[in-house]
C-alpha cells in the first residue's frame, strides 16, 4: 500500500471542518480519530464518505452492500514513511489475531507463548506504554530475530564499581566469590550477564515481584495479565539456569497474579517440582468495604530445580517445647505422648499387647502405629510406658530426639512479622516511609532458614529495599541482588551500609548481628539506555530536539530507520508524547548497554575507567573464574 498524498490532503480538509476536534495547530490527532472510526461515529464517517475521493478509495461494494474499508483507513493515519519496511510502517495493526482482536488489544492470559523467541525487555518503571504511561526503560515485547535476541541478552559491561566495606567506599578492580554483589540495571539483561559466571551456584532465589495490582508505586505495577507473564516467563527461565541442582526458588504475591503464576512456573520448573504454597498473613487489620473479603495474606510459590532440595528444619522454641515434661524422671529427659494409632489397616500391625499386671489391651481398630517388632524393642529402652490403670499404651516422644520444627504452610504474624512491622524498620532506618512495599526481616529470615546453608549464595533480582541483602548478611549468607530504579541508592545501598554499621533493627538482636560484611556495587553500562531517560525527561519539545540532536551523533538506531523522514516528520506529531513515543521506538533496543565483547574497542574504552576496565577482566575472565 502507499500513501496518497491527494487523498490525505483530502482527509486533512474533512477534518478541519470540526474546528479542533480532531487537529491540534495543524496535527492530527490520531488517538481520538481512530476511537471514533472505532465507534462508528455517525459525524465523522458522514463526513468523509461525502469527500468522492476518501469514497472511491476505502469503499468497497460486497453482495450488493457498499463497505468502509475502516481497518484500511486508520493504517493509513498510522502510516510511518521513515520506516523503511511494511511491518514497522503499520506496527500498531500488524501482528497475530485471536477471536478476531489483535493481541495488543486483548487483555487474555496467554500461556502458550506463539513464538519461542518473544522477549519482553521490561523493568519495573512505567513501561507499559499501551497504557499511555512514561518510560524509565522502554517496553519492548516484540517478536525479534535470533540472533538480535542474542545480542540484547549478550554479557554487558559493569562501570562504577565501587567496594563498600567497614572501612568506608573504594574503587573495585576485581572480583571473587566470596564477594556480595549489587547491580544496578534492567534485571533480565544483568541476569544474563551473571550466566556464565554464576550458572548452578544460586542456592536460594527470592522473589517479591510487581503484583500487578494496578496502584502507583515507584516501580511500574500496571500490566495486561498476559504482559506481566512474559515479563516473568524471560526471567524465571534464566533464573532457573542459576539456580543449583539442590536450590529452590520462592515468589511472593497476592491474588491477582498468584494463579496464573503457579501455572507459569509449573511450565518452566515442572510441576513435579513444586514444593508448597505458603500463605503469609501480613496484617490484622480489616480493610474493604461492601462486597469486598478483607484480605489479610500474601501467599509464597516453593519450587525446587531437582528433587536434590532439601527444606531445612526451622528452630524450635519454648512454644514449641511446651508440651514435653518428664513426670517420671525419665533419665532421657523431657517427653510427650504420642498417638499409638495408625490411621490406615495393615495386616502386621494387628496384635494384642499384655500389660505388666496380664491386662490384654486388644489392639485398635486399624492396628498400631508400630510394628510388634519395634513394640518390645522400644519396650526394653523404655520408650514404652503403661497407664497406671494398665488399659493404655503410651509411648514417649522425647524432646532430645527433635532436632528442629517441621515447617508448616500458614505463617503467622507473630512468627514472621507483618507489613506493618515492615514499615516501621523501614522508618526507623530512614526516618520516614523511604520504601512503599518493603517485607519484614522475619519473613525473609524464615526463607533463607529453610533454603540455605551459612555460605551459601541467595539471589533476589527484585532487590527493592534490599530486605533479602540485608538478611542474608546478618544470617553469613552470600548474596546478589538487582535493581534498575533510582532508589537503589537512596535506600538499598544506604540500607546495607547500615547493615555493615551494625544497624540493630529487624533480626540483627536475635542473630546477634554485630555489624561487619562487604559488597561490591556496580552498574550496567548505558548507551542506548541512556537517552531513553533523556527523551522521557524532556519537558517540552525544545528540549526533545535537543536529545535528538545529540542522538543523532551516538545513539544506535533501528537500521530500518530512514533519519532524515524521521527528523521532517517528527514536528508533524501531535503531542509531546507522541513525539517521545516515536522517538524511543526507533531507537535500537540491543543497544541499551554496552556490550562486554566491545569492551577493547577504541570508541568505547576510552569511555570506562581502568579500575572498571580491571573489575570487567576480574568478572569475565576465565568463565567468571579468578
Amino acid at each position: 500500500m502507499s500513501v496518497e498524498p491527494k487523498v490525505f490532503d483530502h482527509v486533512r480538509a474533512v477534518l478541519n471542518s470540526f474546528d479542533d476536534k480532531y487537529l491540534n495547530n495543524g496535527k492530527l490527532k490520531r488517538t481520538r480519530i481512530i476511537e471514533d472510526l472505532d465507534a462508528y461515529d455517525e459525524a465523522l464517517m458522514t463526513a468523509l464518505l461525502s469527500d468522492p475521493l476518501i469514497h472511491q478509495t476505502y469503499t468497497k461494494e460486497i453482495a450488493g452492500v457498499e463497505i468502509f474499508e475502516v481497518n484500511q483507513f486508520i493504517q493509513m493515519l498510522e502510516f510511518k514513511d521513515y520506516w523503511e519496511d511494511s511491518y514497522t510502517k503499520y506496527s500498531n495493526k500488524i501482528g497475530l489475531t485471536a477471536g478476531g482482536k489483535f493481541i495488543d488489544e486483548s487483555e487474555d492470559v496467554v500461556l502458550d507463548f506463539p513464538f519461542k523467541d518473544t522477549v519482553l525487555k521490561a523493568g519495573m518503571s512505567k513501561e507499559d506504554l499501551d497504557k499511555g504511561e512514561t518510560a524509565d526503560e522502554p517496553f519492548l515485547n516484540e517478536v525479534i530475530a535470533k540472533p538480535e535476541i542474542d545480542e540484547m541478552l549478550e554479557p554487558k559491561i559493569f562501570v562504577n564499581a565501587k567496594k563498600y566495606d567497614k572501612d568506608g567506599v573504594h574503587d573495585a578492580n576485581g572480583i571473587d566469590d566470596n564477594d556480595n554483589l549489587i547491580i544496578k540495571g534492567n534485571n533480565l539483561i544483568a541476569l544474563y550477564s551473571l550466566k556464565e559466571r554464576y550458572a548452578g551456584k544460586v542456592k536460594l532465589i527470592t522473589l517479591d515481584p510487581p503484583y500487578n495490582t494496578d496502584h502507583d508505586f515507584e516501580y511500574n505495577d500496571h500490566f495486561t495479565h498476559a504482559t506481566w507473564l512474559t515479563f516473568m516467563k524471560n526471567r524465571i527461565e534464566i533464573s532457573k539456569e542459576l539456580l543449583s541442582d539442590d536450590g529452590s526458588i520462592w515468589v511472593i504475591l497476592d491474588n491477582n497474579e498468584i494463579y496464573y503464576a503457579k501455572i507459569l512456573l509449573d511450565s518452566i520448573m515442572g510441576r513435579e517440582n513444586f514444593v508448597s504454597d505458603v500463605v503469609w498473613v501480613n496484617n490484622k487489620q480489616s480493610k474493604g468495604y461492601g462486597n469486598e473479603i478483607s484480605l489479610h495474606h500474601n501467599l509464597i510459590l516453593i519450587y525446587r530445580k531437582t528433587q536434590q532440595f532439601n527444606i531445612n528444619l526451622l528452630p524450635r522454641t519454648d512454644k514449641d517445647n511446651i508440651n514435653y515434661k518428664n513426670p517420671d524422671n525419665d533419665p532421657n529427659g523431657a517427653w510427650r505422648p504420642s498417638d499409638v494409632r495408625n490411621s490406615l489397616w495393615r495386616p502386621n500391625l494387628q496384635y494384642d499387647i499384655i500389660a505388666p499386671n496380664g491386662t490384654v489391651i486388644k489392639h485398635p481398630e486399624n492396628g498400631w502405629r508400630f510394628s510388634k517388632e519395634t513394640f518390645e524393642k522400644e519396650l526394653a529402652a523404655g520408650k514404652i510406658k503403661f497407664s497406671e490403670d494398665n488399659k493404655r499404651v503410651i509411648r514417649k516422644i522425647y524432646l532430645s530426639d527433635q532436632k528442629g520444627r517441621v515447617v508448616e504452610s500458614v505463617w503467622n504474624t507473630e512468627d514472621v512479622g507483618s507489613t506493618r512491622e515492615a514499615n516501621g524498620e523501614i522508618k526507623t532506618l530512614f526516618g520516614n516511609k523511604a520504601f512503599a512495599t518493603p517485607k519484614p526481616e522475619r519473613l525473609l529470615q524464615r526463607i533463607i532458614t529453610i533454603g540455605s546453608e551459612e555460605g551459601d549464595l541467595v539471589l533476589d533480582f527484585f532487590m527493592g529495599s534490599a530486605t533479602t541483602q540485608a538478611v542474608a548478611m546478618k544470617m553469613h549468607r552470600r548474596f546478589i541482588g538487582i535493581e534498575q530504579m533510582d532508589y537503589i541508592n537512596t535506600v538499598s545501598v544506604p540500607r546495607l551500609q547500615k547493615v555493615i554499621e551494625g544497624e540493630q533493627g529487624g533480626i540483627s538482636k536475635d542473630v546477634d548481628w554485630q555489624g561487619g560484611g562487604s559488597f561490591i556495587y556496580a552498574e550496567l553500562m548505558k548507551k542506548n539506555g541512556g537517552f531513553v531517560r533523556d527523551v522521557e525527561k524532556a519537558a517540552n519539545a525544545t528540549e526533545l530536539l535537543a536529545v535528538f540532536d545529540r542522538m543523532k551523533n551516538t545513539a544506535d538506531f533501528d537500521f530500518r530507520v530512514d533519519l532524515d523522514k524521521f527528523e521532517a516528520e517528527l514536528n508533524t506529531f501531535e503531542s509531546l508524547a507522541d513525539q517521545k513515543r516515536e522517538l524511543l521506538r526507533i531507537l535500537d533496543k540491543n543497544q541499551l548497554y554496552y556490550n562486554y565483547g566491545n569492551i577493547d574497542d577504541a570508541n568505547v574504552r576510552g569511555l570506562i575507567a581502568d579500575h572498571d576496565y580491571q573489575f570487567n577482566q576480574s568478572f569475565y575472565g576465565n568463565g567468571g573464574e579468578d
